[in-house]
């Protein structure tokens, strides 16, 4: 069975999901072996992109895709980096999410 382009974006956001998950427990061997998975996952989407385009029905749910992936990125990188947490109090009511 041939693989739709979406299925790619739904692939590196189900590997984020799981970065996310090592993450959350510490498992930063894990993290890092989910992100190479990623990686592979994203060069094979632009492989792809660049012979196909994405149906315009799919639009939507790739955006959808894309802002989950983004804040599972969001959310690594606060576990990966404590120390953001003591810049958290400068940023009170400045939380910004893409729409």
């Amino acid at each position: 069975m041939s693989r739709l382009l979406i299925d790619y974006y739904a692939a590196i956001e189900a590997s984020s999901a799981k970065m996310l998950d090592a993450a959350k427990s510490e498992d930063w061997e894990q993290v890092v072996r989910f992100e190479g998975a990623c990686a592979v996952l994203i060069e094979q989407l632009r492989e792809r992109a660049a012979q196909e385009q994405l149906q315009p029905e799919h639009r939507a749910e790739k955006t959808k895709i894309m802002q989950r992936i983004l804040n599972n990125d969001a959310q690594i990188r606060y576990l990966a980096e404590p120390w953001l947490a003591h810049c958290e109090p400068n940023l009170e009511g400045q939380r910004q999410y893409l729409h």
